[in-house]
């Protein structure tokens, strides 16, 4: 399952799992937030959301916006999440859910790498609860189990 749907404290609803918990592989990620955000499904409100960022001198930094079940939903990475949440909260635009993410760096000459990264998390019973490409041409992951998902991304990351 690539998305869920999110509590008002941005915990995820399924019953029996925790809250997301999030995952960083580098000092530089630990300041990469993941902010889940809810969007009308309706023309313009993608503009209005990239029209707040840019007005409070926020860059996205990867992601991307779906709708799922007739709802409207983003899920973009900032460096600076709590300034994005401002921004975004300024104008009514509700963030869901923010996260630390964890980051991979696929070699793109050898074919494999998501489904044996991904297959490490599955064994494991690490769910992957987002997943998509940063504009630093990484892959962007957020999991719901941080000790063993830092543990898989590591080695996974070390072997290769």
């Amino acid at each position: 399952m690539l998305h869920r749907q999110f509590g008002e404290n941005g915990s995820c609803l399924r019953a029996g799992r925790t809250p997301f918990v999030n995952l960083v592989d580098s000092h530089k990620d630990m300041r990469m937030k993941d902010l889940a955000i809810d969007l009308e499904n309706r023309p313009g409100a993608l503009a209005e959301m990239g029209e707040a960022l840019g007005r409070a001198g926020v860059s996205i930094e990867g992601g991307g916006a779906w709708v799922v079940g007739g709802d409207g939903v983003a899920h973009f990475l900032f460096e600076d999440g709590a300034a994005a949440r401002e921004a975004l909260e300024s104008v009514g635009i509700r963030v869901i859910a923010e996260r630390e993410v964890i980051t991979q760096r696929l070699k793109q000459a050898v074919p494999g790498q998501l489904g044996s990264l991904t297959r490490r998390m599955a064994e494991a019973g690490v769910n992957i609860e987002v997943l998509y490409s940063g504009h630093d041409h990484q892959l962007i992951l957020v999991v719901d189990d941080l000790v063993k998902g830092r543990e898989i991304s590591e080695a996974w990351a070390g072997e290769r």
